[in-house]
């Protein structure tokens, strides 16, 4: 099913006049590396500009200050690293800022390089969580990754060369080939599935939307961050309001991926698709938003 401006706005969350911070969700990023503080700060600007209440973002302590000059508006928890990375001693971190923080949800993997920590993180994980780039990566060399992922409600979002990692196969280019690997990704996570890339393909295993936004503008370093943030934000809106299911999750997924696709377009507009930056599809979002909830 192709996706609409009509279907997107009747899945978007709401914002009541009477809410406060916590009325939409708190998100915990799990991301970056020496290399690539850059996707950790992408990801968790692409949060909050989208209506999450509170995020926090989780990354190497040598990035910390960086990265909280760089979003003001964020917290931030300094993860152990070592040789750039995440090491394992981050796990007792990660366990008491949870429990001190209560994230509604978490996306993890922009940026996190082949950091140990990942998979016995998420095989102990309980947390609706949107799984991204490097978490994928990491679940790739699990034989059994999609039980480890069945524990919790999940959206993940590969790339082709990600998903042809996970399903151990050629990813095809046409277009009904890819709703069949995001299905068969969906029935071994028993989650949501995006399949990213011209028209990207966001499914729950039982309904399909195509998603018709984007272009050239989006093939840039960054976008899959941002994509990832903007998922991750508006989940956290619908399942603090509506819980945090496949349903959400399908709600969340979509309108992230046409939102996405939108902000590329409206960036390409004002200068060109050749010079669109991940963070310009960010700084598009308002008037994306504006464009599908006018009347």
């Amino acid at each position: 099913m192709r996706l609409t401006k009509a279907r997107v706005k009747a899945f978007l969350p709401k914002r009541p006049r009477t809410a406060n911070k916590g009325t939409f969700g708190r998100v915990l990023v799990i991301a970056g590396s020496e290399k690539m503080a850059g996707a950790a700060v992408l990801c968790t600007r692409a949060v909050l500009k989208t209506g999450a209440g509170l995020a926090a973002l989780a990354l190497p302590k040598s990035r910390q200050c960086t990265a909280a000059a760089a979003l003001p508006e964020m917290l931030t928890l300094p993860l152990p690293e070592k040789d750039g990375v995440v090491c394992l001693r981050a796990l007792p971190v990660l366990r008491r800022f949870i429990k001190e923080f209560k994230p509604s949800l978490l996306l993890i993997g922009p940026g996190l390089s082949a950091a140990p920590f990942i998979i016995p993180f998420l095989k102990e994980n309980t947390l609706p969580a949107v799984i991204d780039a490097d978490a994928l990566n990491a679940l790739s060399h699990q034989k059994d990754f999609g039980k480890i992922v069945q524990r919790f409600a999940s959206i993940c979002t590969p790339h082709p060369g990600e998903m042809k990692r996970l399903l151990k196969e050629p990813v095809s280019a046409d277009e009904k080939q890819r709703q069949i690997y995001a299905k068969k990704l969906s029935a071994l996570t028993g989650g949501v599935s995006l399949l990213k890339g011209f028209h990207t393909v966001i499914t729950d295993g039982k309904s399909v939307y195509v998603n018709p936004t984007g272009g050239p503008a989006l093939a840039k370093a960054g976008s899959g961050d941002v994509l990832g943030g903007f998922i991750a934000g508006l989940w956290a809106q619908l399942g603090t309001a509506e819980g945090f299911d496949k349903q959400t999750a399908l709600k969340a997924a979509a309108c992230g991926a046409y939102l996405h696709g939108l902000c590329g377009e409206l960036a390409a507009q004002r200068t060109n698709e050749r010079c669109v930056l991940a963070s310009d599809t960010t700084e598009q979002l308002p008037f994306a938003f504006n464009k599908i909830l006018k009347k």
